[in-house]
């Protein structure tokens, strides 16, 4: 686990530095960093979820709470440190972590940030949505399984 991060934090500082290879313009830049977290978040939910169903068990997904907790956890951390306490980050590495890598690792952790600043609409309309999205997204898997049965 420990190697993990560690590949995590020289991916970023790598990957930060290629791009400094890339042109300046943010049309071409800021879709490239998207990619390259991706890479490191899709990689890192796939690794995670496999140690955890060799490891603990696979008949319950272990793995994906962990992920989902664990993206949540870091959503709340870097969203927090850039706007209350002012951390200076370029818009590309911005992107590269919250959009690349927790969009790829989990889109739990944006359902989790959405939730929390919908509140400040309202109690009511976090709540409609918290609970439209977990249930309509339920529903969605039911009729997508339904769906694809009746193609033969």
């Amino acid at each position: 686990m420990r190697f993990g991060l560690q590949f995590l934090f020289h991916w970023f500082a790598y990957m930060s530095a290629a791009l400094a290879g890339v042109s300046q313009q943010p049309t071409i830049r800021h879709p490239v960093a998207i990619a390259l977290g991706a890479i490191a978040g899709s990689l890192s939910r796939y690794y995670l979820n496999l140690w955890f169903t060799q490891q603990v068990s696979d008949r319950f997904p272990w793995g994906t709470v962990f992920v989902n907790l664990t993206g949540c956890l870091a959503m709340g951390f870097f969203v927090t440190s850039i706007l209350e306490r002012s951390v200076i980050l370029s818009p590309e590495i911005r992107l590269m972590v919250m959009v690349g890598f927790l969009g790829s690792y989990t889109t739990f952790s944006t359902f989790g940030l959405d939730t929390v600043l919908l509140q400040e609409l309202g109690t009511h309309v976090a709540i409609v949505y918290w609970l439209g999205s977990a249930v309509l997204g339920v529903v969605g898997v039911q009729v997508g399984m339904f769906l694809a049965r009746l193609i033969k």
